[in-house]
Formats: structure tokens, sequence, C-alpha cells
């Protein structure tokens, strides 16, 4: 079978995995504010005396939308194996396989263990996948290009929010079980391109190296690297580098995971796992998985939906800055700013509802999450910085939380140190090679344990604290800007060595494994573009070489 090396068209199907994780999102957002999705899942089956359907309890809502990330977690354990034994292209087939069987389930759930069960099953498939797409793309891509393809991830996500809601939106009309039904069903289809597509992409040449095909190893990197050139210096050097790193890895294939928590290690090892729980403390998800509440205290009433697809729209939008720049800029002025504009819109959102708002009348909703009633004025200005708080984290957390622990995704239970370019110049070198896999994996598991917390406590948080909702959130953005700025470095477009002296002993009369302060540390992006100027003059010398001797014979 034909295979394409065009590395923009990979890595336009592989994302499609990180695209599952929007569709669910929106799907449950748009879907949980209707009258069929609340009378098919209604709660010990209770109407009132108009007719109108209570739905689940907030906390039976709450365990619903978190079974994705709950499923989530552990397919994030289990792809270390996985892509282990079957390789990346063929563990994110697996991953869509089982987001169709799990589209199957959900569409034809008849109660709640069932609808728990099919997005369990769905999560699966989203752990796999969001573990493996940045693995199999980082091991594709020119280390020139990586950055900005990984970050296609997070744009595919956005992507999947928007397009899943506006089908929700369009359903919600039919007013029967088909307004959910439909949703959940039509999720499928786009699994079913991305397994078809990848059988017409090539296997990660990282992965068949370690597994001794060297003959298949060079053919992908001619293809990817060498667009069919068999002397392509970039993929003979390529493939050297490859084993160079394999037999690194072989060297140091019996390191354990408690390497990650000893003294040289544990800041790093922290600061990954940290960049995953602010990203879900940023209190995006809820902006995304219970937008329609808040909005319904807005008063948005019958234009609920269509004003809450606004927001996904935003999220597109303003994801492709920090695809452009987001090399250019750094890591650590992504966190701050978007750390304290976030804090800004949550505390404005918290003071408009404690001031302006009151609290909802018996029987008014049938929801009772939906606590508070807002009116006037404040209510636009609530739904003004809703919309500014999704603007600010979609081209900073969103994209920068995704590229600086990882590029590379494996878990706990795979021993495999992912493998990089040495002489890679992103972020995703907060690692040493030795425990990238694990560190990583750590990191991951912490993203979805605090997605599934989140998406859990939401629902009962509006219904008992109310607008201290807000508060709760504004405070973790607040302590996450205080952590960035003292703790996390700066590790855009360095070296392996440079990031190594961040966090170990720099020289005479600094203190031992401690380094350089974080505050003190720069983005090296005008330093880097002069090695990479020079590093393709060279090639291009070496590569003309042979055809001014055999022109001279």
């Amino acid at each position: 079978m034909k295979k394409f090396g065009n590395i923009y068209f990979l890595a336009t199907i592989s994302v499609i995995g990180g695209a599952l994780f929007g569709f669910d999102i929106s799907s449950m957002s748009a879907i949980i504010s209707t009258e069929p999705y609340k009378c098919q899942f209604n709660r010990p089956p209770y109407i009132d005396e108009e007719g109108r359907c209570y739905g689940p309890t907030d906390t039976l809502q709450g365990g619903i939308t978190a079974a994705m990330p709950g499923g989530s977690w552990l397919g994030a354990l289990i792809s270390g194996y996985l892509t282990d034994r079957f390789g990346r292209k063929t563990s994110i087939q697996i991953g869509s396989v089982i987001w169709v069987i799990g589209c199957i389930i959900t569409c034809a759930a008849v109660n709640v263990p069932m609808l728990i069960v099919g997005r369990i099953i769905c999560g699966l498939s989203v752990g796999i996948c969001s573990a493996q797409v940045p693995v199999y793309i980082s091991e594709q891509a020119p280390p020139s290009k990586r950055g900005r393809l990984i970050g296609m991830q997070q744009w595919a996500i956005t992507w999947g929010i928007a397009i899943m809601y506006f089908i929700c939106y369009g359903c919600s009309f039919l007013g029967n079980e088909s307004a959910f039904r439909v949703p959940w069903g039509v999720q499928a289809f786009p699994a079913f391109i991305l397994g078809i597509g990848l059988m017409f992409l090539p296997e990660s040449p990282r992965w068949l190296a370690k597994k001794d095909r060297w003959e298949e190893c060079k053919e992908v990197l001619i293809l990817v690297h060498g667009k069919g050139d068999p002397n392509s210096p970039f993929a003979a050097k390529e493939l050297h580098e490859i084993q160079e790193v394999v037999e690194f890895e072989r060297r140091n294939a019996d390191v354990s995971i408690f390497e990650l928590f000893r003294p040289k290690m544990i800041n790093r090892t922290h600061i990954g796992v940290f960049t995953q729980i602010w990203s879900q403390l940023t209190g995006m998800n809820v902006m995304m998985y219970y937008i329609t509440y808040i909005f319904t205290m807005a008063g948005l009433g019958d234009q609920t939906l269509l004003s809450s697809g606004i927001q996904f729209i935003i999220n597109v939008v303003m994801t492709v800055p920090a695809l452009i720049w987001m090399d250019t800029w750094g890591r650590r002025p992504s966190f701050l700013v978007g750390a304290f504009l976030m804090c800004l819109w949550c505390c404005i959102n918290a003071g408009l509802f404690a001031v302006y708002s009151r609290p909802a009348r018996d029987g008014e909703f049938t929801n009772p999450s939906i606590s508070m009633v807002i009116s006037g004025p404040a209510s636009k200005a609530v739904i003004a910085s809703t919309y500014l708080f999704v603007a600010s984290f979609a081209p900073t957390w969103g994209p920068s939380s995704w590229a600086y622990p990882r590029y590379g995704v494996t878990t706990i239970l795979s021993s495999f140190a992912l493998i990089a370019d040495q002489r890679l110049y992103v972020s995703s070198e907060l690692y040493p090679q030795r425990v990238r896999g694990k560190a990583v994996a750590l990191a991951t598991s912490s993203n979805w344990a605090f997605n599934f917390a989140l998406a859990f406590f939401v629902p009962p948080a509006f219904a008992t604290i109310t607008w201290k909702t807000y508060v709760l959130f504004a405070v973790f953005c607040f302590c996450m800007f205080w952590h960035v700025f003292f703790m996390f470095p700066e590790t855009a477009n360095k070296t392996l060595e440079e990031v190594a002296l961040i966090f170990e002993d720099n020289g005479p009369g600094s203190i031992k494994n401690i380094g350089t302060p974080a505050w003190k540390t720069h983005n090296n992006r005008h330093k880097t573009l002069k090695a990479e100027r020079n590093e393709i003059d060279v090639e291009e010398k070496l590569a003309a070489e042979p055809r001014v001797s055999k022109s001279s014979n």
C-alpha cells in the first residue's frame, strides 16, 4: 500500500485523534441543557407540574461528565504497553476502534449506567490518542517543525469542540431523542477517517529502530525527511542519530520511576506534573463542559446554545497565534500572562454574581446547578468576561501546557524513554532522555486525574457555593502565577546542555542541584535561529560535495 510522507498531511490525519477529545467536550456541553436529554436520563423519574424533566441530579451529572476523563486516565496508562508492543500508528488505530465502540454504546444508551459505560470506553480512546499522537508526530517531524506540528494537537481539540457543538446546536431543533443520539453517533465518523487515514502513513522510524527493523526505518526517513531521495544527507544524519539514541536507551533501560523523585530530578518532575494540574485548575474545562449553565444563569434563555457556540469559535481563532509565535515569545510569558488574565476574569465574574445576582427561585429551573440569576448590564458583563477568559486561555495555557512537559507521551507502564533529537531546541527537553517517558507519563496521568475531579466537582459546586466557585478558580490562577514565576524556568529554544544547567549545579558558587533561578532564565530564540542557519549551511555544503566531485572527474 502506498505511503505518503508529507509531514503536514501526516500531522493533519494524526491530530484527528486530538479532535476526539474536543468532540466529547462539546457534545456533552451542548446536550446537558436540552429537554430530550434531561427526560431520557431523568433522576428517579420526576417531572414537575409544567411537564418539565428535572434530568440527572447535580452529583449524577458530574459523574456522567467525569466518566470520560476517568476512562482517559486509564487509557493513558495502558497506551504505553500498546505503543511499545504494536507501534505508534497501530496504537492510535486501536484507539479509533475503541472510540467507535464507545460512540455506539453512548448513542444507544437508554439509562445512566449504559451512558457512563459508553463514555468510559470513549475515554479509553481519548487517553490512548492524546498520549500517542504527540509521540507519533514528534518522532516523524524534523526538529525545525516539531513544535508547530505538535501544537496542532491543541488546535485540533478546539476545532473538534467547535464543529461538534454546532452539530449539537442544529440537532437541538429536532425536539426528540435525536437531539442527543445523532451527535453521539456522528462523532464516530472522524474515528473512521483517522483509522483509515493512518493506513496510508508510515510507522514511526524510531519505533522501527527500537524493534531492529532498520531497513524499514531507513525507508521511512527517506520518505518523510529525504522526500524520496535515498541519498538525502538529512535522512542519513537522522538515521545515524537514531542509532546512537537507541543504543543509549538500551544501556539505560532499567531506569526506575523512583529516579524521578531523586534530588536532581524532583524539581523537573514537579514542574511537569504541576503544568498539567494547573492547566486543569484554570477552570477552562468548566467553561467548556458547563458553559450552558453559566449562560442560562446570565439570562440568555433560548439563546444559550448559540451564544455558547461563540466561545468555541473564539477558542479556535485565538489558538492560532500560539501556533505561529509560541516558540518566539517562550513558555514563561505565556503562562504568566495567561494566569494573570484568567484570574482577572474569574474575579470579575465572582464580583458580578456576588453583587448583582439573586438566588434561583424554587421551581424556576429544573437543574439545581443553575443556582443564580443575573440580568441587565451585569449579565452582559458576565458573558463578555467569559469570552475574554477563553480568549486568554487559548493562546497561553492551552498549547503551552502541551508543549512544556510533553511532546512525547508514554506511560508509567512503559520502560520506553522517548527518543528525541539531541539538538532539538524545544522545551520537550525538560527531562533527560533516560526518564522522559516515565516523567511525561506522570504528568499526563495528573492531567486526566484533575480533569476527572473538576468535571465531577463543578455541578455540585454551582449548586452549593454558587458564585464562590469563581473565587476558587481565581485563587488557583493567582497561585499558579507565582508558582510559575518562582519555579518554572524558560526552556524554549534551549539545548539539552542549557536545560541541564538550569536545573543542576551551575558552576562555582552555586547551590548544589539548584542551578539558575527560574525568573533569571530567558528565551534563546535568536541564538537558536543562528545555530539552525549554520547547520543548514553545513548540510547544503555536504549535499553539494558529491556533485562537485563527480563533475570534476
